[in-house]
C-alpha cells in the first residue's frame, strides 16, 4: 500500500461529503477513549492509528504519531527490538505478552504491561498493541513491600514484645520477644485470643472501652495498662500501646499492640484497695506514717495496719523493700512522679 492510499484512508473528507467508512473502526471505538494506551502499525513498522494514552506516553497527540516510524520516537535499541517483536506476532500470527519500558515526562523511567496481537486491515496484517501503564502500581507496591520488610525486621529483631491483632482480638503475627513474654512458642501465640493472655482483673473494663473504640476508628492510638499472664499462670503488669492499620473510613481490620514497661513476673496476688495503692505511692514519696494518716484522714494505727498487711501482700519485710516490691511488681508507674498507680482505673489515682 502507497503512501497516497494510506494519507487517503486516514484523512477527513471534504465538508458536505459521505463520511467513508473508517478505518480500524472497531478497535478505536473500543480503546479510543479509555485510559489503556492502544496503537495500530503496518508490517513496516508505520502507525496507523493511535489513542490519546498512547501518544501521551511520548508526550504528544495522536496526530503526530499517525504515520510515523517506530525509530521516529523510540531510540534505536528500542525501535530495534520493537521491529523484532512485531515481526514475531507476523509469523506467528499469535498475541504476545509484552512490558513495554518508556521515559516518562517527569524524566522518570515508565513500565506500562500489555499485549500485541494481529489484526486484519484492508488485505493487510497489521500489528495492534494495547497496555496498561503500571508506573505508579508497582511503585506502590515496592514502596508497601519495603515497608512490609522493614516493618518484620523491627518485629523480629527489635527485642520488643509486639503482635499483630485482628479486630476481635486474635494474634495473627507475633515476634519472638511476645512469645518469650507468655512462656509460649511463636506459632502456639499465633491464633490465640488475646483476652486469654490477660490476667481477669477487675478493670478490664477501660481497656476493652478502648479497644471497642480503636476498632470503630474513634481514635487511632491507645496507651493502657493492663496485666499479662503467661502459660505458667505468673502475672506481670505492663504499658500497651495499640495502634490500628490503614486510614479506611470503616472499622478496622487490624490493631499492632507493643508491649513496654513489663514489671517483674510474679504470682498472682489479692487486688489491693485504692486506699493500699495510696498508701504506697505516698511512702514512695517519702512520707512517714504520720504523714500518710494525716493526708488521707486516716488513724496512725490504720496506716500501720495496712503497712503491716501490704508487706504480708507483697512479701516485702521493711519500708524501702515494700517500695521496691511495689515499682518492679507494676503497681506503681514507673515513669511518674509523684509515685501514683499504674493504672489510671482507681478513684484515687492522679490521672
Amino acid at each position: 500500500m502507497d503512501d497516497s492510499r494510506l494519507k487517503a484512508d486516514v484523512s477527513c473528507p471534504p465538508d458536505g461529503s459521505p463520511e467513508p467508512p473508517r478505518r480500524y473502526a472497531a478497535f478505536a471505538d473500543l480503546v479510543g477513549l479509555a485510559p489503556a494506551a492502544a496503537f495500530i502499525r503496518d508490517g513496516d513498522g508505520r502507525y496507523l492509528w493511535a489513542n490519546h494514552a498512547y501518544a501521551h506516553l511520548y508526550g504528544t497527540v495522536p496526530e503526530d504519531v499517525v504515520g510515523k516510524y517506530i525509530e521516529d520516537l523510540d531510540a534505536p535499541a528500542e525501535a530495534h527490538r520493537f521491529r523484532a517483536l512485531d515481526q514475531e506476532i507476523l509469523s506467528r500470527g499469535t498475541p504476545v505478552r509484552h512490558t513495554l519500558g518508556y521515559r516518562r515526562q517527569d524524566g522518570g523511567a515508565g513500565r506500562a504491561v500489555g499485549h500485541r496481537f494481529p489484526v486484519r486491515e484492508n488485505g493487510q496484517t497489521c500489528v495492534a498493541g494495547i497496555y496498561v501503564d503500571v508506573t505508579d502500581h508497582l511503585r506502590a507496591t515496592a514502596q508497601r513491600q519495603q515497608a512490609e520488610e522493614n516493618l518484620q525486621a523491627l518485629r523480629d529483631h527489635s527485642g520488643l514484645p509486639c503482635a499483630l491483632l485482628s479486630a476481635n482480638g486474635r494474634v495473627l503475627e507475633a515476634s519472638a520477644a511476645a512469645a518469650g513474654l507468655f512462656q509460649l512458642g511463636v506459632h502456639d501465640l499465633v491464633g490465640r485470643r488475646a483476652h486469654t493472655l490477660l490476667a481477669p482483673e477487675p478493670d478490664l473494663g477501660p481497656l476493652h472501652r478502648r479497644w471497642n473504640g480503636l476498632i470503630a476508628r474513634r481514635t487511632r492510638r491507645v496507651e493502657i495498662s493492663a496485666v499479662l499472664v503467661d502459660a505458667h499462670g505468673l502475672q506481670r503488669r505492663a504499658q500497651l500501646h495499640l495502634t490500628t492499620i490503614g486510614h479506611s473510613a470503616g472499622r478496622a481490620r487490624h490493631v499492632w499492640a507493643v508491649v513496654t514497661h513489663q514489671s517483674l513476673a510474679h504470682e498472682a496476688h489479692p487486688s489491693l484497695t485504692a486506699a493500699q495503692i495510696r498508701i504506697l505511692s505516698l511512702l514512695a514519696e517519702g512520707s512517714s506514717n504520720g504523714d500518710i494518716a494525716t493526708s488521707l484522714k486516716l488513724s496512725r494505727q490504720t496506716v500501720d495496719y495496712h503497712l503491716s498487711r501490704l508487706r504480708h501482700l507483697l512479701g516485702a519485710a521493711t519500708r524501702p523493700a515494700l517500695v521496691a516490691r511495689a515499682y518492679v511488681l507494676g503497681i506503681l508507674a514507673p515513669r511518674a512522679w509523684p509515685p501514683r498507680s499504674a493504672t489510671a482505673a482507681h478513684p484515687f489515682s492522679a490521672v
